[in-house]
């Protein structure tokens, strides 16, 4: 089932999920500075682009919550409010509200990236 959730995902939206973390991660990494950001982005892309069957679990320290702050006003606020925005109109119908929920699971990684890992 997490297949063909997968695959459907990527056909109906994953992509251009996953697109949104690697071009934010490639924004990132032109300074020194903002590598470690870039680098959070790229690993959260293949989860954006394959979503059904893996866990987001947070936790973290001082270090992440400052990175988080640093994050949220960047390219987290977009890209928390757009997962958000596609979350919602994938769940007013009974059949999308599995999409809804996964674009819902994405926008809170978008809010707080640094101290989340993904478990399968």
């Amino acid at each position: 089932m997490k297949l063909l959730g997968n695959i459907c995902w990527f056909i109906l939206g994953g992509l251009e999920c996953g697109l949104a973390w690697l071009i934010a991660g490639l924004l990132w990494c032109i300074s020194i500075v903002g590598i470690p950001f870039g680098l959070q982005c790229f690993k959260f892309a293949a989860t954006a682009c394959w979503p059904f069957g893996k866990k987001i679990v947070y936790g973290g320290r001082a270090a992440s919550v400052i990175a988080n702050i640093i994050w949220v006003p960047t390219f987290g606020l977009v890209l928390g409010l757009a997962h958000a925005f596609f979350g919602l109109l994938w769940c007013i119908s009974i059949v999308g509200i599995p999409f809804g929920l996964q674009f819902f699971k994405l926008a809170k990684l978008s809010f707080l990236p640094f101290g989340a890992r993904i478990e399968k």
